[in-house]
């Protein structure tokens, strides 16, 4: 009787054994990550908030919550490219994991501060004329994003409009 209690018990403090890393890492922190935003207005622009605020919100809808899983260095570029380059440096030197540039010129900027750090721009007129990407359908590099106009379907728009 005393072997099977010893036996019992020596097989309960191996599965606690067993199961305590699992539990320690369930209880552990979910890693941060870190997104930088260049912002191309000045701070106190409604529409910027109102782009800035889609993000966010883009952002929560899709499992991010900063504070919990997500930490957003954000940086506002007031139309100046003296503070696009500032700014990009610094947000180059916080090591963000991603770089969110809310227009072309913006994105030029950080790519001149980092060749590693991935880029993804927003509102780009000409990303492939301006040298943000090699080609809208293969962006290559560390750089891609968003466009609202593709020169290839000019064409197209003007025989529409005819």
């Amino acid at each position: 009787m005393m072997t099977m209690r010893r036996r019992e018990f020596i097989s309960l403090l191996g599965g606690a054994a067993a199961a305590w890393p699992l539990a320690a890492r369930a209880q552990q922190a979910e890693r941060v990550r870190r997104i930088g935003v260049l912002m191309n207005f000045a701070a106190d622009d409604a529409e910027g908030q109102v782009r800035l605020a889609a993000f966010l919100q883009g952002l929560q809808e899709t499992g991010w919550a900063v504070g919990r899983n997500v930490q957003i260095d954000l940086r506002w570029g007031a139309a100046n490219n003296e503070l696009y380059r500032k700014y990009a440096a610094e947000l180059v030197a916080l090591a963000p994991d991603v770089v969110l540039a809310a227009g072309g010129v913006v994105a030029q900027e950080l790519q001149k501060a980092s060749r590693t750090i991935p880029i993804v721009f927003a509102n780009a007129a000409d990303p492939v004329g301006i040298g943000l990407v090699a080609s809208l359908a293969r962006p290559g590099g560390h750089t891609t994003g968003f466009t609202i106009f593709e020169s290839g379907m000019a064409g197209k728009s003007l025989e529409l409009l005819q």
